[in-house]
């Protein structure tokens, strides 16, 4: 069984009387800067993490600053006023008064993100307690991110954030590449190795076209780290080579990027181009059942919940081997290339020339996959587990990394 850059171990949610029992006392709660109703990335897999470890019987709360939206599947959910001074990195008194007072009686405090004082205020609240702090880095280590703002977080990391990440009991990876991130900066911590989950969609059918042409989709932030502008280079060498194709691109502008690229689509005289600006829910689920194929250039993933997405919808994937999915070939349900230009345009190439019943059949292999690998049951089944493993020690679960 291959999976998202590693090979899990299959993990079942206890179901013997004791062990429910005692999931059911765990008074587990999650912190991120922020919850969006975008519902994508952290705003969708800390959200899907936590429905399902109460689904599985577990008390859990999920703290957030302000707005937070609503949380399903009874995940209580408590949002905190930012200060105004330093609102970029989210000071709040009250998020840090709260977490003291619940860490007194908490049995797990999960931390999701880096560089926001929410992500520093846990490891505080922990001191003196018996507590136990699990930090997700959420891709933040990746040598990608670390060149964002480099000089300010550097200094984050020696006043606070590096101190807050090593009094974590345990990290959580959710691929082979990013517990490398990890053990790159000498943090020895145990690193729980769990992908993240997917929703799988209904048997729907596949969304028809009036037209003829197939869909050649990308659907997520609009942002330099997603690579649109290497699929637009790409397209422009593949776009006369494959008429009944279009190319649609669709997610929400991050920091005025979408102007950029819509002018380099112009700038290249791209014909069969769209932006179609973000799609959530029902939108989205409609989107990628129209899509014949869907691509994600990536310069930097530390899962890649579109990606996963896309499979769940029986969709063939191409992505780059800077996100973790070098299971696209194992599973042969897409291409996992090198990051450039010249990788994607022969990869789209020959990808365009397949049959629709081949695509299809990779496409079907893909949805498999994630079904196996990725519920969401299952990976909080091992969530769980690590909890337990945390709070009761023994023998380490089998996706744990420990350096001796």
């Amino acid at each position: 069984m291959s999976g998202c850059g590693s090979t899990f171990r299959k993990a079942t949610i206890p179901v013997d009387g004791l062990a429910s029992d005692i999931i059911g006392m765990l008074d587990i709660h999650h912190v991120v800067p922020h919850v969006h109703e975008e519902a994508s990335g952290p705003s969708l897999t800390v959200t899907s993490l936590c429905r399902s470890l109460s689904g599985a019987g577990a008390r859990v709360t999920l703290h957030v600053l302000e707005p937070g939206l609503a949380v399903p599947c009874d995940v209580a959910l408590f949002s905190y006023p930012a200060s105004l001074f330093g609102t970029k990195v989210g000071f709040s008194r009250e998020m840090a008064a709260a977490l003291r007072e619940v860490a007194r009686r908490a049995d797990i405090l999960h931390n999701h993100s880096l560089w926001m004082m929410p992500n520093v205020y846990p490891a505080w609240a922990i001191r003196g307690t018996r507590c136990r702090l699990v930090t997700s880095p959420r891709g933040t280590l990746s040598p990608w991110a670390l060149g964002q703002s480099r000089w300010k977080k550097r200094l984050m990391w020696t006043a606070c954030q590096g101190r807050a990440v090593r009094a974590s009991h345990c990290l959580h990876a959710t691929s082979e590449s990013e517990l490398q991130d990890i053990r790159r900066l000498g943090l020895r911590a145990p690193v729980a190795l769990i992908p993240n989950g997917v929703d799988l969609p209904d048997d729907l059918p596949k969304a028809t076209r009036g037209d003829g042409r197939r869909r050649l989709l990308f659907l997520s932030r609009i942002h330099p780290k997603k690579g649109v502008d290497l699929l637009l280079e790409a397209w422009r060498r593949v776009e006369a080579k494959c008429p009944d194709w279009e190319l649609q691109v669709a997610g929400p502008d991050n920091g005025g990027y979408l102007p950029r690229m819509q002018k380099l689509a112009a700038d290249l005289e791209l014909e069969r181009v769209e932006f179609s600006g973000p799609a959530y829910g029902a939108e989205k689920a409609r989107l990628y059942r129209s899509a014949s194929l869907f691509v994600l250039p990536t310069r930097s993933e530390n899962f890649g919940v579109a990606v996963a997405e896309a499979l769940a919808h029986g969709v063939p994937v191409i992505t780059t081997k800077e996100a973790p999915w070098q299971g696209l070939e194992t599973n042969h349900c897409g291409w996992w290339i090198d990051c450039n230009v010249d990788s994607l345009a022969d990869t789209l190439l020959a990808a365009t020339r397949m049959s629709e019943i081949e695509l299809k059949a990779y496409g079907l292999r893909g949805r498999a996959w994630v079904q196996q690998d990725y519920s969401w049951r299952r990976i909080g089944a091992m969530m769980l587990e690590t909890y337990l493993w945390l709070l009761g020690g023994g023998i380490a679960p089998a996706w744990v990394d420990r350096i001796q």
